[in-house]
């Protein structure tokens, strides 16, 4: 008899991406939302892909907690739905306390664009916790909330490994341009 191959626990990545996709489809085609892709966020990643990077782990690991994936995959996508630069310290009404009060801007305009439900008011309401003070009602936003400053993290490092190449090219170019010079 031959012994039956163990079933995998892991999701399986191509219908899932297809399912992710579908349960934001209309936050993705939203032109407000599109126009997240003109906005820097964490160093040369734009709020778009920031939001839809935390959707996406926010999806995988909700999903595969049996929880409520789809709402926190939908409120991951819109806790940064706002359209100033953060870093523009000179710019009045945003140079200050953006930690704390981008959230509130955010659910603002996932209000007025989206129908938004309690788990997804509160992932956008919290996302910044421990900031927030208060804390998030449901696990899902927790995870969201984790979930974000891992991104956060990761795309920070991406960035420092992104300039340290750069380095590295700017110099070989140097080098070129010495090694023409003196043949």
């Amino acid at each position: 008899m031959k012994p039956e191959e163990p079933k995998s626990d892991l999701i399986k990545v191509e219908t899932d991406i297809q399912e992710f996709n579908e349960i934001i489809k209309d936050i993705v085609e939203n032109s407000s939302v599109i126009s997240l892709k003109e906005h820097l966020q964490h160093m040369k990643s734009t709020r778009y892909e920031h939001c839809y990077n935390v959707a996406y782990y926010t999806y995988v690991i909700c999903k595969k907690c049996g929880l409520d994936y789809i709402s926190a995959t939908r409120g991951a996508m819109l806790h940064d739905f706002y359209f100033y630069d953060w870093r523009n310290k000179g710019v009045e009404g945003q140079k200050k306390f953006h930690a704390y009060r981008h959230p509130r801007i955010a659910f603002h305009n996932a209000s007025e664009n989206f129908q938004l439900n309690e788990l997804e008011k509160d992932i956008i309401l919290k996302h910044m916790w421990p900031l927030t003070i208060r804390l998030p009602r449901f696990s899902e936003s927790y995870i969201v909330t984790f979930v974000d400053k891992y991104c956060a993290t990761k795309e920070f490092f991406e960035f420092l490994k992104y300039k340290k190449q750069l380095k590295k090219l700017k110099k070989l170019d140097e080098l070129k341009k010495q090694k023409h010079f003196l043949e």
